[in-house]
């Protein structure tokens, strides 16, 4: 699964590897995103643009938006079988950006976190989906989930899923919201390549959400 990430990466990075043609949100460094938090996106409306949705998808069909708490991720195998995703998958992809993540080890102290990011150190897209709920009180809520896939040799020391990590090269197809064919789009959700990628373990702070620094990121001694 993916349950914490950061993204300490400056607005011009994110514009340079996104290709962003709106910014419609403010861009302060994060060190610790949590489920339930807002969680900047790239979607495609004519042009791309950059919004906050928040993290923890509310299906159109939910009663309330509590049921965002369990829908944090999605599985890649199961898009086109279940309900909540097969129409969004067909639809409303969207790019959740991002430029490190935690996973948890099991040890004898409990749960120790590490931290995997690209060797290059800049930002990069999980693949997501995205939905807009509208509450009896006419409230909308605009929420996401991050797609999750088998882990590449980098992570599967540590944990048995990842995030589903888009190549730039894809960015174009993935929000190509006219273009629905399931086979190709699946193709695109696999482990990424771990040569490109780093770990290291670091402090249990991250375990809090209410810790969200750079001392976060640090490694642990």
């Amino acid at each position: 699964m993916c349950g914490r990430f950061s993204l300490k990466s400056t607005i011009q990075a994110i514009e340079d590897e996104f290709e962003i043609d709106n910014i419609e949100i403010p861009i302060q460094p994060r060190y610790n995103i949590a489920p339930s938090q807002n969680v900047p996106v790239v979607v495609y409306e004519g042009k791309r643009y950059l919004k906050l949705f928040k993290w923890g998808l509310v299906p159109f069909w939910a009663k309330d938006p509590s049921i965002g708490n369990k829908m944090i991720n999605a599985r890649a195998e199961s898009l086109t079988t279940k309900i909540s995703f097969k129409k969004l998958f067909s639809k409303n992809r969207c790019i959740v950006i991002a430029d490190g993540f935690y996973e948890w080890e099991k040890g004898t102290s409990g749960k120790n976190p590490y931290y995997f990011c690209m060797k290059t150190k800049k930002p990069f897209g999980f693949a997501g989906l995205w939905s807009m709920w509208n509450s009896p009180e006419g409230e909308i809520i605009y929420s996401c989930t991050i797609i999750t896939v088998e882990p590449n040799r980098l992570v599967e020391k540590i944990h048995n899923r990842m995030p589903a990590i888009l190549n730039k090269s894809d960015y174009q197809l993935w929000l190509n919201y006219s273009y629905s064919d399931e086979k190709s789009l699946l193709k695109l959700l696999k482990p990424y390549p771990d040569e490109e990628m780093t770990y290291y373990k670091v402090s249990k702070l991250v375990n809090s959400p209410s810790n969200d620094n750079p001392d976060c990121i640090k490694p642990a001694e």
